[in-house]
């Protein structure tokens, strides 16, 4: 008699399961992005009118009504709201109050420079963190280690406004070989770069040698070793590679952290980008011009962690097989 024959259920296709975690996390995003722009909606206007600030102190109540009204701070507050949220998708994010200028314009005309400031400093940042924390988790324990950890405390530790002041007053005051302030070459991009990167350096530092560590002391370092490879294969070749995924991750997270530290760096460097261009909006009362800088950086944050989890399946084997 012939046995029945037995269906096998077909495993699920390989990036099925990658899928699924890509538009979960992409859903996720859209939503902290709708609760963004909610807070700032709101939050903003419990700053004042503009009104105010835009007429002269000896402006007639018909004045402050008509430019109210042309303005469209007249309409209620849920109709703003809907308005607003319904120009996101097509990005229509309103007309700035101070510059008379489609917001979108006025935002991504400074986004250029406020990128450029942060991509020198991460570059800064890893250039300087890298080695230095590989540096330390090879020597433990050992005068090298202690003299890197107490540096990466004390960059930790300090203001990075006090550090630009600092050093516009030694490169640019005393020795008078970088300028202290402005927009233009690399020797403007240098002092703001470095200044924004000393609180990066020291947290990437700080947890590749807290990987690297945990790293160099398993198995299979212990048989790369037995095997005859040197010190500086073994972090090379398996130490670095095994210990990046927890560095990638704060590396994502310092890029939202260099954005939004822009903001105090460009103030001190006269840097025409976005955070400078946000404090002066915030000052000016300039609403569509503030939800869209604050829409801008929580956007670029919630990307640039999506494309950390997305990169989690390139470095760790074990995600692929998970997902």
């Amino acid at each position: 008699m012939t046995a029945p024959a037995v269906s096998v259920p077909r495993p699920a296709a390989a990036g099925t399961g990658v899928l699924r975690a890509v538009a979960a996390k992409v859903v996720t995003a859209v939503i902290v992005l709708f609760f963004v722009a909610t807070a700032a909606f709101f939050l903003v206007r419990l700053s004042g009118d503009p009104v105010k600030l835009i007429l002269p102190p000896d402006a007639t109540a018909h004045q402050e009504a008509t430019l109210r009204a042309s303005l469209g701070l007249d309409r209620p507050l849920l109709t703003q709201y809907l308005g607003y949220l319904g120009g996101l998708p097509r990005l229509r994010l309103g007309t700035s109050l101070v510059y008379d200028q489609p917001v979108s314009e006025v935002l991504f005309s400074r986004v250029p420079a406020t990128l450029e400031l942060a991509g020198a400093a991460l570059l800064v940042a890893l250039l300087i963190a890298v080695p230095a924390g590989t540096y330390a988790a090879t020597r433990r324990g050992r005068a090298g280690d202690t003299g890197v950890m107490t540096g990466v405390l004390i960059g930790q530790s300090t203001p990075a406004f006090w550090v630009g002041i600092l050093l516009i007053l030694v490169f640019a005051v005393q020795w008078q070989v970088l300028p202290a302030s402005g927009y233009g070459g690399l020797e403007h991009l240098v002092l703001p770069a470095v200044t924004l990167a000393v609180y990066s350096v020291a947290v990437i530092a700080r947890l590749l040698r807290s990987s690297l560590i945990d790293v160099l002391g398993s198995d299979f370092i212990r048989t790369a070793r037995a095997k005859g490879l040197g010190t500086g294969g073994v972090v090379l070749s398996h130490g670095l590679r095994n210990a990046a995924l927890p560095v990638v991750t704060v590396v994502g997270l310092e890029v939202g952290t260099l954005l939004g530290g822009a903001i105090l760096t460009e103030q001190v460097f006269s840097w025409p980008g976005l955070g400078r261009l946000t404090v002066e909006a915030i000052q000016n009362r300039d609403f569509p011009l503030v939800q869209a800088a604050v829409l801008f950086f929580a956007a670029t944050f919630v990307v640039v962690n999506l494309l950390v989890d997305l990169s989690y399946t390139l470095l760790d084997p074990r995600v692929r097989v998970t997902s």
